[in-house]
Parts: C-alpha cells; sequence; structure tokens
C-alpha cells in the first residue's frame, strides 16, 4: 500500500485556492489509515501488498468499470481481493477478474446517469462506499470525485481498484460527512445515496450537504421512501429490514419538505423504485444475508419487521445561483 496515498488529491487542493481547505482532511484521511489499530487492517494491507501488478487501464462507461488489463494470475488476484470481502458495491472488473457485488450499483446508476451533466465537473460523494460511483462519474466526464465513507475495509477495495485504474480523479477519505466544514460551497455536484436514512436529523444533513453544492450546482439525493403522495413518515422502533439505525422513512411529499425547510428547493423525482432480489442479493463476494433474509418470506411487501418493503427515489435538486 503506498505511504502516501492520497497524494494526487493533495496536488489538485493545494493547485486551487477555493480547495486548499480540503487539505487538512487530507492529512486526516492518511492519518487515519496510518494509524488503524482495527483488527483487520493487518490483513487487508497484505492482500493489496500482493495483489499482482498489471498495465493501468479506466473505463468508467461500463456497466463494470474496467480498472486495470487483465492480470496474468488470476487465482493470485481473487484470493487477495476476496481478502477484502465483503464487496457491496459495483459490479467491477478489477484486473480482469469479475467481482459480482451485493448491489447491481449500475441499475441505480441507469436510472440517474440520463438525468445527469457531469463533464468537468468537481463533485462529492456522500457515502461512496468502494468508489463505485466514482469511476462512473468519471466515465461521464466528471473533472475530479471526493468520496467520504468511514468503513475501513471499503477504502481498502478502493485501494486495490486504484492499483489497476492509475492515478486518476477519483478519492475515498475514511471519513463522515460530519468531517466537513460548513458552506464551504465549491462542489459543482453533491451525491447523497442511501445515506439520509441513516441521520438522525434528515434536515441538518440536508442543510450539511447544501453548504457544499456551489451556486447553480446540483444535489442529487437517493434514499428509502415511503409509497403514496400523503405527507407521512415511519421512524421504525427497532430495526427496518435488520438494519439497526434506520432513523425514519419519509414519503416522497415529506422529503420535499425537509428539503424545503433545509433552503433547498423540492427537486425533481426522476426515479421511484422498488428494491429487488435481483438489484441487492448475496453473491460469492459477499457472502452475509442480504435483502431476502430482510423480507417476510410469507409476504415480500413487508420487511420481517412488519414494516412496508424498500423502495428508493432518486431526486435532483437545482441549487439556485
Amino acid at each position: 500500500m503506498s505511504s502516501d496515498i492520497y497524494r494526487d488529491l493533495r496536488a489538485k487542493a493545494e493547485g486551487q485556492v477555493a480547495l486548499q481547505w480540503l487539505l487538512p482532511l487530507i492529512e486526516q484521511s492518511q492519518h487515519e489509515l496510518d494509524a488503524s489499530r482495527h483488527g483487520d487492517m493487518p490483513r487487508w494491507r497484505a492482500a493489496l501488498d500482493r495483489l499482482p501488478p498489471a498495465e493501468p487501464l479506466l473505463d468508467g462507461s461500463a456497466e463494470a468499470p474496467v480498472l486495470g488489463r487483465p492480470v496474468a494470475d488470476q487465482s493470485r488476484l481473487k484470493a487477495s481481493l476476496m481478502d477484502l470481502h465483503p464487496w457491496r458495491k459495483g459490479p467491477l472488473d478489477v484486473g480482469g477478474q469479475f467481482i459480482d457485488t451485493e448491489w447491481r450499483s449500475d441499475w441505480k446508476w441507469s436510472r440517474l446517469a440520463p438525468h445527469l451533466e457531469l463533464s468537468d465537473r468537481l463533485v462529492l460523494d456522500v457515502g461512496c462506499g468502494n468508489g463505485y460511483y466514482g469511476w462512473r462519474m468519471l466515465g461521464a466526464g466528471a473533472d475530479c470525485v471526493v468520496g467520504l465513507d468511514p468503513t475501513l475495509v471499503f477504502v481498502m477495495q478502493w485501494l486495490a481498484a486504484r492499483h489497476y485504474s492509475g492515478a486518476v480523479n477519483n478519492f475515498v477519505l475514511p471519513l463522515g460527512i460530519e468531517a466537513l466544514p460548513e458552506a464551504r460551497r465549491c462542489f459543482d455536484t453533491v451525491f447523497s445515496m442511501g445515506v439520509l436514512y441513516h441521520r438522525k436529523d434528515a434536515c441538518g444533513h440536508l442543510r450539511h450537504l447544501f453548504g457544499q453544492v456551489k451556486p447553480g450546482g446540483q444535489l442529487v439525493l437517493e434514499t428509502l421512501v415511503l409509497e403514496g403522495d400523503e405527507e407521512r413518515e415511519l421512524r421504525p422502533q427497532g430495526r427496518y429490514a435488520r438494519m439497526r439505525n434506520v432513523w425514519s422513512v419519509p414519503s416522497v411529499p415529506r422529503l420535499q419538505r425537509w428539503l424545503r425547510q433545509a433552503g433547498l428547493p423540492a427537486g425533481r423525482v426522476l426515479d421511484v423504485t422498488p428494491t429487488s432480489e435481483t438489484e441487492q442479493r448475496s453473491t460469492e463476494w459477499m457472502t452475509f444475508e442480504s435483502l431476502r433474509e430482510c423480507l417476510d418470506p410469507e409476504n415480500p411487501r413487508k420487511t420481517v419487521e412488519g414494516h412496508p418493503a424498500p423502495l428508493r427515489a432518486c431526486l435532483l435538486v437545482d441549487v439556485p445561483a
């Protein structure tokens, strides 16, 4: 693993006055990885060190972004990548190894991509996981993607992918959005996908996102919602679909009210789609329980707790200039 993981992002921030506020966060991220006492860190580091070399390549336009040309020793590559289990966002083609992740994230991207203009944009991706969407954003013409995700194994997966992509402008920092200063207003496009329902203060999260978007920029919001046109929300007592930290699931009208309360326009609804067992499922690369185990086997329109089954909405919010 490189001793200076964020060298390229640091150079970019040093060269642009508007991004120099990122420098302390870059140093914090480097320290977090260098000093981490996570029990799996030695295994993850060893997995990265065992990755076979390959000629760098990035094709972010593919449903499974192609990262690196195929390596000769596929068995060694697969064993190294398997040590970074579980792989949740994808699919990915890393060094010629197809990683069939838990989520068909390409399906979500296909719902969003026709509505986005990312050419030459500086993008923030909150809750980015292993950087899958960042590769797709670069494939759509983005200039640079800064991703945030505090889950260290996802940062390790990004490093494995970056080993094969080469030095391209998709970065994953091991931080949550709370690490970002308020109201920097420097990103052309901000993504928050699959995060809002994990935030105890939904409006506070939206205000924090708003503070990162340039005037005239865009916020892309994807979250769990309730079906129907009435303004209401579910506040699960205990778990929702076996997740412990789901604080609230709004209807779309309630979600749009939250956006207005945060100082944003209500946004355009791009898509509302139930999550299916073909979009989220266990695979060889993510062997833990997945959606199937979270639904009532007698009534798959309900979770095992009796709540409405997962329904996800994508909204695009144009921030006034």
